[in-house]
């Protein structure tokens, strides 16, 4: 069961923790350029990114939704909420992101053809901290201003480099949710496509508890994806 776990906490959240990596954006201990400041949720605005690997891998989509505001802790908080291609479908996650901080606190799933689920409540920190996202952050320094084209047109852009020279971000704050515009990692790269509102949840229907039969459904798809 932990195994299967795991690989259910990868596939929920995917979408979101590969922005993470790339972007490195959002929290306020970030004692370099206010890196924090790339984090500009607009409920309702959007952004689809494509990407580009190295080799004979073909190039994927995401899209990356702010599709409404809530409290968590007494503090402000988005949910965003992110597609991923799954068993000839697509499905849908979703997250509550509190904006001073940027911990979350609450992760929805839908899945092809299934209810929506949300995971139990100490799942998203768990998954957060395994990310080191506080390590990662540390890692970047604003190094200029550069005019980055991208097939969603041509952005005035703070350039990001991380320190040991492996990869670069160029933001334009108004991109929401992220500011990401374009992102280049060692065999990898992800432009903006499109600019996307008025944007609405996917996740439809009465929210579930979490049910742990969805992993054993979550094996059988994988296997036969293989």
């Amino acid at each position: 069961m932990k195994r299967l776990q795991g690989i259910f906490a990868a596939v929920v959240l995917c979408a979101f923790f590969a922005t993470l990596a790339h972007a490195q954006m959002g929290m306020n201990f970030f004692k370099k350029p206010a890196m924090a400041s790339m984090f500009r949720p607009v409920v309702g605005n959007g952004a689809v990114y494509q990407s580009t690997s190295s080799g004979s891998a073909p190039q994927r989509t995401m899209e990356m939704l702010v599709v409404g505001k809530d409290m968590a802790d007494g503090k402000e908080a988005y949910w965003l909420e992110f597609s991923i291609p799954f068993n000839q479908g697509t499905m849908y996650s979703k997250v509550l992101v509190t904006k001073d901080d940027f911990q979350l606190h609450r992760t929805v799933f839908q899945m092809p053809g299934q209810p929506a689920m949300e995971m139990p409540s100490n799942f998203s920190q768990r998954a957060a901290a395994s990310e080191n996202i506080e390590d990662n952050l540390k890692k970047w320094a604003q190094v200029g201003t550069e005019s980055v084209t991208v097939p969603a047109g041509t952005f005035a852009c703070t350039h990001w480099k991380k320190n040991d020279g492996t990869s670069d971000v160029w933001s334009n704050d108004t991109i929401s949710p992220f500011s990401m515009v374009k992102s280049v990692t060692s065999g990898s790269t992800e432009v903006l496509v499109k600019i996307l509102t008025g944007a609405q949840d996917h996740i439809t229907g009465p929210v579930q508890p979490f049910n742990p039969m969805v992993f054993q459904q979550l094996a059988g798809a994988a296997r036969q994806n293989q």
